[in-house]
Order: structure tokens, then C-alpha cells, then sequence
């Protein structure tokens, strides 16, 4: 059974920010979808699609990429049983202030937040590898050449 990422954005103008998780995450084999949902402006719409998604028996993460007040994590960690993992898009609003409303959720409601693209999508394939051999190869393979280009690159230091 292929394990899924579930993207979730907040509006169209996070797209790119996205494509960035949906193509790291593709790197490791996981099968990808994109979505977009307001949980300020659209909540019906996002249950609907949490709903229609936990009843998929797959493994699976969801990612959520909203900024600013980023409802959106914790209304989805508060609906899904599978992890979530925010990953607001950069922003410069409010001196950058506004990360602290993916930082801070009320009691019982805990997505994990890394704020780097490829590593939201890392993050997602080292949970989905707990039960998926071939998404645990692909993190092992990945680590590997991250060490072996230390290596090189240390050799050249002589």
C-alpha cells in the first residue's frame, strides 16, 4: 500500500511553497496530493476533505501550509488521527511574528512545525517509514548521500 502526504494550503498564493514539499516528498516514493482549504474562510470544505481522506486506509501525513493565523494546522490536527506537520510559508508580516500562530496551539492539538519545505517532507517520510520498507530504503538512501558528500567534501579540505 503506497503511503500518502496530504498538502493542505491555506489559498493558491502558497502553491510554490508546496511544490517544494510535493516534490521532496515525491523523492522518497510517497504519493502526493495538494489541496487547497481555508479552515477561516472555507471550514466546511476542509472537514470534507479530512473526512474523505481519513476514510483512506493508507498511511499517511498531512502538511499544512498556511501563514499569518494558521488555523488551518490546528483545525486539521484537531479532525485527522495521522500526524501533521505546518509548514507556514516564509513571511515577513508582522516582523515575523505571525510563525507563533503555528507555534502555539491549545492544549491536545500538537502538529509538529518545521518551517523548510524539504524538510517537512522528510520529517513526513521518516514517520511513513515507521511502516513502509521501501519509504524507510529511500530516508536510508537519502541520508546516505548526505554523509557521503560530507565526506567528499571534507576530502577536498586537505
Amino acid at each position: 500500500m503506497t503511503s500518502l502526504v496530504v498538502i493542505l494550503m491555506g489559498s493558491k498564493a502558497d502553491e510554490a511553497h508546496c511544490q517544494k514539499i510535493a516534490e521532496a516528498a515525491r523523492g522518497f516514493g510517497i504519493e502526493v496530493v495538494v489541496r487547497i482549504g481555508s479552515a477561516h474562510k472555507t471550514p466546511e470544505h476542509v472537514a470534507d476533505l479530512l473526512r474523505a481522506y481519513e476514510a483512506d486506509p493508507r498511511p499517511k501525513v498531512y502538511i499544512t501550509v498556511a501563514g499569518r493565523s494558521n488555523a488551518l494546522s490546528g483545525f486539521t490536527d484537531g479532525s485527522v488521527s495521522a500526524p501533521v506537520i505546518a509548514c507556514p510559508p516564509p513571511s515577513d508580516s508582522f516582523g515575523g511574528g505571525d510563525i507563533f500562530s503555528s507555534l502555539r496551539m491549545p492544549s491536545g492539538i500538537a502538529p509538529a512545525v518545521v518551517l523548510d519545505p524539504a524538510n517537512a517532507a522528510l520529517l513526513a517520510a521518516k514517520i511513513l517509514s515507521l511502516g513502509d520498507g521501501d519509504v524507510k530504503a529511500k530516508v536510508a538512501e537519502f541520508r546516505k548521500r548526505q554523509a557521503d558528500q560530507i565526506i567528499t567534501d571534507d576530502k577536498g579540505q586537505r
